[in-house]
């Protein structure tokens, strides 16, 4: 059993990283063998729109053929039994480099057919997880779960499994007298990484631990 987590943040020691190695820990706690990949050490761009992985007859057909320091990491996600994708919400989406790498993860495998089928040979589980720094009851108001609720539903397609993890209200700064912030009550945020935010690593870890297991 091979879990890997790839991390969307450009912090590797703060929420979006401590969840994804929590979820790595989960997995490790049922003998599985895990790695953490970071998308922001990487060199790597977006889909080019070549094509390649739906023409017909091509060697890269149902595979993406641009070769950067993601293509390593894609082959990887091929043969691995479980990926957990993990990313800050910035601006109302995905980091960029998340993105980026959605759109060289799922576009290949994605077969213009009708219904939409997969090109992944095999079925695997998949989650992912999100931070922000809004509170949950303004979930709706931005609009985030209709985004949410399309990553899954494409992943599902693609891979077989989906769910997905909202750790939410999240800590922002270690001190947050030395940013302009007035707009967040930072002894609400300290109570939020006290008491929820471990709520929300457990639920990483038990994500990672039924991940790991083969009968689930």
């Amino acid at each position: 059993m091979r879990v890997i987590a790839v991390n969307g943040s450009p912090r590797k020691k703060w929420n979006t990283a401590t969840l994804l190695k929590k979820a790595l820990e989960g997995a490790e706690s049922q003998g599985a063998e895990t790695e953490l990949v970071n998308l922001y050490d990487l060199d790597f761009k977006g889909c080019k729109s070549c094509f390649s992985c739906k023409t017909k007859g091509s060697r890269s057909y149902g595979k993406c053929a641009v070769r950067d320091d993601l293509t390593p990491v894609l082959k990887k996600i091929e043969e691995a039994d479980a990926v957990i994708l993990g990313s800050p919400i910035y601006l109302g989406t995905v980091s960029g480099e998340m993105k980026t790498f959605m759109e060289r993860l799922m576009f290949p495998y994605l077969a213009y057919t009708n219904p939409p089928q997969s090109l992944f040979e095999r079925k695997i589980k998949t989650a992912f997880i999100y931070t922000m720094g809004i509170p949950e009851e303004q979930l709706s108001e931005y609009g985030y779960k209709l985004q949410f609720d399309t990553n899954e539903y494409i992943l599902k397609i693609l891979f077989g499994h989906s769910e997905y993890l909202l750790s939410m209200d999240t800590y922002q700064f270690k001190d947050y007298s030395k940013v302009v912030a007035n707009r967040f009550d930072p002894e609400h945020k300290a109570k939020r990484r006290k008491e929820v935010f471990p709520e929300d690593c457990q639920k990483a870890f038990d994500i990672g631990a039924r991940f790991a297991r083969m009968d689930d």
